[in-house]
């Protein structure tokens, strides 16, 4: 009876994550990219923003990527995107040494989000990625609240 609760309570929380990304026009994918990124980097509140920060960089490194990639294009042509993604990746292991920007799978998330999206860098479309990704934290970690509490009211119910 468990694994169908939980898998009820899993379908709903997925269910309504897409009604509402589906309603504010917020990218889909983007939010079941935080929801993942809930599971893989800690499953906490403290976890989940290290990754939100982390993503940041990694979706602020995109922008400059895209930039430098178009101003370099004059001259390079084709390969003006090449050099650019050698020289920028080339000093994450770098960047990575900074505190609290040590978590490279979630700079290379925040990339894939940007590039994914590619919005215009204006200040309505990057606040809707990121807040379909807080979105994605918070189902996350509502899920996985419930995931406990089920677990625990079948414990409680074997004791009885």
């Amino acid at each position: 009876m468990k694994t169908l609760i939980t898998g009820l309570s899993m379908g709903l929380l997925g269910a309504l994550a897409v009604f509402v990304t589906f309603s504010l026009q917020w990218p889909t994918w983007v939010l079941f990219i935080a929801w993942v990124s809930y599971y893989l980097f800690g499953m906490s509140i403290k976890a989940s923003l290290h990754t939100l920060l982390n993503m940041t960089a990694g979706f602020l490194l995109g922008i400059l990527m895209a930039t430098l990639t178009h101003m370099l294009e004059q001259g390079l042509g084709r390969f003006a995107m090449p050099t650019v993604v050698l020289v920028c990746i080339s000093l994450l292991p770098y960047l990575s040494k900074i505190r609290y920007l040590e978590n490279i799978p979630a700079w290379f998330l925040g990339l894939i989000v940007y590039f994914g999206v590619h919005p215009p860098l204006e200040a309505r479309p990057v606040l809707n990625i990121f807040a379909a990704i807080i979105a994605g934290f918070v189902f996350a970690f509502v899920n996985h609240r419930a995931s406990l509490l089920i677990a625990r009211s079948d414990n409680d119910q074997l004791h009885d």
